[in-house]
């Protein structure tokens, strides 16, 4: 039994209840009860000392392992080209994979980050370095038509799915998906197929891009519809589908969406950083449609905490209605928390602190200047709190990290093993660029 007392508490429950001093006792990997001053029996409680507890973050769309490209080429316009797809077919490697997401656990951990979604290759390494991190994850094998380092065909990317399913079918924290990359990459006939293996596989969640590009729309006008009428004629708009950024949709594709019961995964700053464009996140939450926000993979938004997030996801949507009432500061840890949960399919899991749940949560300090004074706890998380403010995170009812020490695993030994991967990543830039000039 695990006891907290002392917190000031954000459960994100439907009520959005807090607790100014309150309790929280975990019994395994769940929580059994919680309340506010102090319990009638305090054996063996930890003190919280007046730090803010609230659920763990949930990251519903990224991939993991480009860690290993974080600030790659960053001003070079045709960088996917001229360095991304050359070292993805040449230097990612099933090593090199796990050196990148064991150095992307730690960072999550530490960024109070408790549940990632990721989508990309040799995925059974990165499911592996999940479950040895003790966070919790939804991993999918990646399939389209380019040049990729784990197969050379279709019938190859089902086969690996397939064995990556069979892996953690029955894992407690880790699960296994499929992830269609694209409309444009895999096109109609593939995500009938994708379609058709998860009415086989209930309860394999999918992953895919939607309506992220320019490129994908020129793509879809020639096939005669949107990207979201394409992925649905296809019978891959379904329930539960994790469809990351959804930048380019219509007020038609919205509500085609919210009819199918698809899930969002928002992606602010990458999308900013890449001058994509702002998502139409107000009016599809406005229509029902869960949105989790997302930090897609380091290369295009350099961290994986949520704690970066949080201002563009509020200030994009304030730009786009020209006034400060869009997407409110609460509704943005919502976003981060329960709703993030919704996109997973996991919000009868986790996402908020209620009786019954697993435990996964963070502690956060508000002890720096920077925090202080707390008019507003949810302002302050969104515009002034950052990922060095974690000091522990739990996951299903065992510490992480404790007072910013980790538990679980070896920070010197990951970030050698990835400063060894990003020097032959480098040496492969520096040939690239001899032979450019």
């Amino acid at each position: 039994m695990t006891l907290l007392t002392n917190a000031r508490i954000l459960t994100m429950d439907a009520d959005m209840t807090e607790i100014e001093r309150g309790w929280i006792r975990i019994d395994g990997d769940r929580i059994t009860a919680l309340g506010t001053g102090t319990p009638d029996d305090i054996t063996g409680a930890t003190d919280m000392g007046g730090d803010l507890v609230m659920p763990g973050m949930v990251n519903p769309h990224s991939h993991i392992a480009m860690t290993l490209f974080r600030g790659l080429g960053e001003d070079v316009d045709d960088r996917l080209f001229r360095y991304i797809l050359p070292l993805e077919r040449e230097c990612v490697t099933a090593d090199a994979v796990s050196t990148g997401a064991r150095l992307a656990t730690l960072e999550l951990i530490r960024g109070g980050v408790t549940t990632v979604a990721d989508m990309y290759y040799f995925e059974a390494e990165i499911g592996r370095a999940v479950a040895d991190a003790g966070i919790r994850g939804v991993v999918g094998q990646t399939l389209g038509n380019f040049d990729a380092p784990d197969h050379d065909s279709f019938d190859q990317a089902f086969a690996l799915t397939d064995a990556l399913v069979d892996e953690f079918r029955n894992h407690p924290r880790v699960t296994p998906s499929i992830a269609p990359h694209a409309p444009y990459s895999t096109g109609p006939e593939i995500m009938a197929r994708v379609a058709r293996w998860a009415a086989d596989n209930p309860g394999v969640p999918v992953q895919m891009h939607l309506g992220e590009t320019d490129g994908e729309n020129d793509w879809s006008r020639e096939h005669g519809g949107t990207p979201v009428e394409i992925t649905d004629r296809a019978g891959l708009l379904i329930p539960g589908l994790i469809a990351a950024h959804c930048l380019h949709v219509s007020d038609s594709d919205i509500s085609l969406m919210a009819e199918r019961g698809v899930g969002v995964a928002h992606n602010a700053r990458a999308n900013g950083k890449g001058g994509r464009g702002i998502a139409p996140v107000t009016e599809m939450r406005g229509a029902g449609i869960p949105v989790g926000i997302s930090t897609d993979g380091p290369m295009s938004s350099n961290t994986l905490d949520l704690f970066s997030q949080f201002a563009p996801v509020s200030m994009f949507q304030k730009l786009r209605g020209h006034s400060r009432k869009p997407m409110p500061s609460r509704d943005v840890i919502r976003m981060a928390s329960i709703e993030g949960a919704q996109v997973l399919g996991m919000a009868d899991r986790i996402g908020s602190l209620e009786v019954g749940k697993q435990a996964d949560l963070i502690r956060i300090s508000l002890d720096d200047p920077r925090l202080q004074p707390v008019y507003d706890i949810y302002s302050t998380l969104v515009f002034a709190a950052g990922p060095s403010d974690i000091r522990a995170t739990m996951v299903a009812g065992e510490w992480l990290m404790q007072d910013r020490q980790m538990i679980t695993l070896e920070t010197a030994r990951i970030m050698s093993d990835a400063r060894q991967v990003a020097h032959t990543f480098g040496a492969k830039i520096a040939e690239i660029d001899r032979r450019s000039t």
